[in-house]
């Protein structure tokens, strides 16, 4: 199903710009500020149904949107021009321990860039790098960051190759926490090696706030010492 969200993820992306031009150089009246306002319902629809992977739905509701717009067009009522939206698999990964609002940020930017594949630690990994256990099992995690709304797919990662998951799922950006531990330039030779060599490797450059689960089980740690 990855190639049909894609698809239909550039459509509501595309009628999303349009509909803005639409508005902007709309005739001033009530009539069609109500049907723009259809069309935008309609486009907010579209967003939810993809969301929940239902694209036929998806597809259906932005279709609405863009017959409306059209008709305003066809009347003279407005103006607009098509304009390609990309779309990519967007890769993002960590250990997810805690979910707190920094991971939902930095998962939200993935959205913006496309759809986001996360790569969800394994345990051991986790042991290994952090010398210590996760707080939440792999699977558990995994649950939680598949429900997350922003997130397309999430996978476990791999025991002994954490780049195999990286060439099953061949994105076109990598997005890095802004404190994530990975060199970009190291990591970049290593994914040419691979043949990923046009894989795009960014970092988010701002933090929500102070937010870590280490320092969030830290916390809880305290105020639970406090109050026994």
């Amino acid at each position: 199903m990855g190639e049909e969200a894609l698809r239909v993820r550039k459509y509501v992306d595309s009628l999303g710009l349009a509909l803005g031009e639409a508005r902007a150089r709309a005739a001033r009246s009530r009539e069609v500020g109500e049907i723009l306002r259809l069309a935008e319902l309609y486009l907010e629809d579209a967003k939810y149904y993809l969301s929940l992977g239902d694209y036929v739905t998806a597809t259906s509701c932005v279709a609405y949107a863009e017959g409306l717009i059209d008709a305003l067009r066809m009347l003279g009522l407005t103006e607009f021009s098509w304009r390609k939206h990309e779309v990519y698999r967007v890769l993002v990964a960590g250990t997810f321990d805690i979910i707190h609002p920094g991971h939902l940020y930095l998962l939200s930017k993935a959205y913006e860039l496309g759809l986001p594949h996360v790569i969800v630690s394994r345990d051991a990994n986790v042991s290994r790098t952090k010398g210590r256990a996760p707080v939440m099992n792999e699977r558990d995690r995994l649950t939680l960051v598949s429900s997350l709304k922003p997130v397309y797919r999430a996978v476990l990662g791999d025991l002994e190759d954490y780049l195999k998951p990286v060439v099953e799922i061949r994105p076109e950006v990598i997005l890095l926490g802004p404190d994530q531990a990975v060199d970009e330039g190291h990591l970049t030779k290593e994914l040419e090696k691979r043949g990923l060599a046009s894989v795009r490797v960014l970092r988010l450059k701002e933090r929500l706030n102070d937010y870590s689960s280490t320092q969030l089980i830290r916390k809880a740690c305290e105020v639970l010492g406090q109050s026994t």
